[in-house]
């Protein structure tokens, strides 16, 4: 199953209220997803899951990378996988792009990797890089902001 696929399925599970389970075998590999509570718990078997550590009880300031003002014309590139997030092909080579970069669509944004895999996320839409949210070696959850960019 291609990360295109899985990221349609799971868009079109989000995207119904009346489904509340999913389940799909291909290819040894099992994907089962479930709602609760409107909720989305996501469970692959047999490999390992990677989870966030318990948020720290005083909040601390967003960075300021962080702050984004919505709006119509930007467009939130969001984690299609739970991974890590890499924002170079290796640690010496230059980062995909950088805040204040223009992007046309289908160019390489960052890498998440899941399963040893290595997963290239692709821009959707032309614009300008406005936001970073995750840094370099930072786990990443399905659906966690990555980047903003502003429509050009």
């Amino acid at each position: 199953m291609t990360l295109k696929e899985l990221k349609e399925l799971i868009d079109l599970f989000t995207s119904r209220d009346s489904i509340e389970e999913l389940e799909i075998e291909k290819s040894g590999v099992r994907l089962k997803v479930r709602r609760q509570s409107r909720q989305v718990v996501h469970e692959v078997s047999s490999f390992p899951v990677l989870t966030k550590p318990a948020p720290n009880p005083a909040p601390e300031a967003p960075p300021a990378a962080a702050v984004v003002i919505p709006s119509e014309d930007l467009f939130l590139v969001k984690a299609p996988i739970v991974g890590t997030f890499y924002k170079a092909a290796n640690p010496s080579s230059p980062p995909f792009v950088n805040v204040g970069d223009f992007v046309e669509k289908g160019t390489v944004l960052c890498i998440v990797e899941a399963m040893k895999l290595m997963n290239e996320i692709e821009s959707e839409v032309a614009g300008q890089v406005t936001a970073a949210f995750v840094e370099n070696g930072q786990p990443v959850e399905f659906g966690e902001k990555l980047f903003a960019i502003k429509r050009s």
